[in-house]
């Protein structure tokens, strides 16, 4: 998959953002930073966008940016000059499309039925918008249409807010979402940036869905692993089961014989998105030991560790079962 693409699906959330002050432009970009959603599709909705992307541009060159509502090669040359890095259209036009397939530039044009999407598919596209998304059908119409398409990924805007983005990317066609409600525009223009960062912090949170698993204790050996659960066993009522590498008391206790991660044992985090949660704290400069990822048969990861210990105990990410 294009670079492009594939770090808007690792970062799952893209804000679509019309600016009117491009004075307004860095501090926003700065804000989504510090929110954890290091990228933005700015529309060219308003005169003020070439503007405010080559602000951008020049002033935060870590985020990812992007040119959105592009009607005409004219504003895809003016986008791409300003230093968008993919180019975004609310319907397909094969003039635009073409133009920016043959400059090798990454589009996303908005397609809503098979027709735009098999049109989409013979210029060699790998991911379309897709819009309105809740009007058009929402995610039961995308699964519905996708269904013939195997290769193509799907990029829904419109209608998508806090409430629904998490059934939305659960969906292993969806690449990404576009969203505008962290990114309001009377919020950029009352300059509440503080109160973006926060939104999309709340917005990327609400995307990974952390929560306990399990706590994992170490064992010296089996037979203190297996006394340790029966312990648990007799005071609480679980239930034990026996495994390979370590015994489960109940699913919340995982007893390791002996452990391999953690001085004390390790604590197991559930997360809607292992993939987009570990390219989250990446960016943040936290480290993951790269040998305990475990992956199933479709090459999907199901755990990682941290290499921080926290109070002694290795935590870990797993994909939960959505």
């Amino acid at each position: 998959m294009n670079a492009v693409l594939e770090e808007l699906g690792k970062i799952g959330i893209i804000p679509v953002i019309k600016i009117d002050d491009a004075a307004k432009a860095v501090p926003l970009a700065k804000a989504l930073i510090n929110g954890g959603i290091p990228c933005a599709e700015v529309t060219f909705r308003t005169a003020q966008a070439e503007d405010a992307i080559r602000q951008i541009n020049k002033e935060v060159p870590n985020i990812l940016l992007g040119a959105g509502t592009v009607l005409t090669t004219e504003q895809v040359d003016k986008a791409v000059a300003a230093g968008a890095k993919f180019i975004v259209s609310p319907g397909f036009n094969r003039k635009v499309v073409s133009y920016c397939v043959e400059k090798g530039i990454p589009i996303t044009p908005g397609c809503s039925s098979p027709s735009d999407i098999e049109q989409a598919l013979e210029l060699g596209l790998e991911a379309v918008k897709f819009f309105p998304a809740e009007q058009a059908g929402g995610l039961d119409y995308i699964k519905a249409v996708s269904a013939p398409y195997s290769s193509l990924f799907f990029i829904p805007t419109g209608g998508i807010n806090s409430q629904n983005i998490v059934k939305y990317l659960a969906f292993e066609k969806i690449l990404a979402c576009g969203g505008s409600w962290m990114v309001n525009a009377d919020l950029i223009n009352a300059g509440e940036f503080d109160k973006i960062s926060a939104l999309c912090k709340e917005a990327m949170l609400k995307l990974f869905g952390f929560h306990l698993i399990h706590m994992g204790i170490n064992a010296k050996d089996e037979p203190e692993a297996l006394k340790i659960a029966n312990s648990l066993s007799a005071l609480f009522g679980f239930e034990n089961r026996i495994g390979n590498s370590s015994i489960f008391s109940s699913d919340e206790f995982e007893i390791m014989k002996p452990g391999i991660y953690g001085k004390n044992g390790h604590i197991g985090i559930g997360t809607n998105s292992l993939t987009r949660a570990r390219a989250y704290f990446e960016r943040q400069g936290i480290e993951f030991i790269p040998e305990s990822a475990k992956f199933d048969d479709k090459g999907k990861p199901l755990i990682v560790y941290f290499k921080e210990e926290i109070g002694g105990f290795a935590v870990h990410l797993l994909q939960k079962k959505l």
